[in-house]
């Protein structure tokens, strides 16, 4: 199976390439796209991608107490994620500041991939993103992200699929 990575891949940053090469290695057939605005949140990837806010699979991270592994929330972009919900699933959460989430993932806050991390984290993906045939994920840039089918997502991260939204 030939990988795809992008033309100008060496050009961008570290976490970019580690997610186009990881997606490449799983033989995901779309490369990640790198956007010419940043995309920090939900709301400001839907409107650089022209899609509606619900298509854009935002990623939340946690500190799980007993042992401080990240704990990564795939969503909906129009969803909130329930902590209770996800403590009820993976035990009591704490806050993970912008260190913390550098740290484990080896992103920043706004780029954090559902895939590519430095340390593996406990991962759940949430079922409202089932509502859509494609959504877009972070790939490891704000700038950056790739387009998934949310069966695709599963695969690709072996997270299962959880109700974690309120």
């Amino acid at each position: 199976m030939s990988t795809v990575l992008p033309p100008d891949l060496h050009e961008r940053p570290e976490g970019f390439q580690r997610v186009a090469r990881a997606l490449a290695e799983a033989g995901h057939a779309q490369p990640p796209v790198f956007l010419e605005v940043a995309a920090r949140t939900a709301q400001e990837a839907a409107e650089a991608l022209g899609i509606v806010v619900g298509q854009i699979a935002k990623s939340i991270v946690f500190r799980r107490k007993s042992d401080e592994a990240a704990v990564l929330v795939v969503t909906s972009g129009d969803k909130r994620v329930d902590e209770k919900k996800v403590a009820a699933l993976v035990g009591p959460l704490g806050r993970a500041d912008a260190d913390f989430v550098k740290a484990r993932t080896g992103f920043s806050i706004g780029g954090v991939s559902p895939v590519a991390h430095l340390q593996p984290p406990v991962m759940l993906i949430d079922r409202e993103l089932f509502r859509f045939d494609v959504v877009w994920a972070a790939a490891g840039h704000p700038n950056g992200v790739f387009p998934v089918a949310p069966q695709q997502l599963v695969a690709l991260t072996g997270a299962p699929v959880e109700d974690v939204v309120l």
